[in-house]
């Protein structure tokens, strides 16, 4: 079952021109995938010097997670909005996306965590091709980390 773009802009904090996924094309209790074209847009908000550079997949993978956890979530819940405390491994296999003619499929592969904190493996895609790929830990609730700042 395909949710669009309406979905994604009622249930992910991303808003107008940030919310950069078309559509959540399917998805799992470990597992979303989802496709978009905003790559191309010109008025891509990531965009900078004319350009998307590849590193801004990142920002797509974090919304696919973010849709992944508000797909989670139970249905009378409001959604939770999460962080990004740490991208590791990340390979950039393009110097851009803005070039790329075709979709991006986006991944995103849940790997472990618990309420509040969630490490991801994610992935880009332009049909069969990876783009770039890496592994992202969300934090939910950054006072509930135990943090004394």
């Amino acid at each position: 079952m395909s949710l669009d773009h309406a979905w994604l802009l009622a249930h992910i904090p991303h808003q107008g021109s940030m919310c950069l996924l078309d559509r959540v094309d399917s998805w799992d209790a470990q597992h979303i995938q989802c496709s978009t074209i905003s790559h191309r847009a010109l008025d891509n908000p990531l965009r900078a010097h004319g350009r998307l550079g590849a590193a801004c997949g990142i920002e797509y993978a974090a919304q696919a997670m973010a849709a992944h956890g508000a797909l989670l979530a139970a249905a009378d819940s409001a959604p939770r909005a999460g962080y990004l405390a740490s991208v590791r491994a990340v390979e950039l296999k393009v110097a851009r996306l803005d070039d790329i003619a075709a979709d991006l499929r986006v991944e995103a592969v849940r790997e472990s965590g618990d309420d509040n904190t969630i490490l991801y493996r994610f992935s880009v895609y332009a049909g069969p091709d990876l783009l770039l790929g890496g592994r992202a830990i969300v934090v939910l609730d950054a006072t509930k980390t135990g943090s004394s700042t």
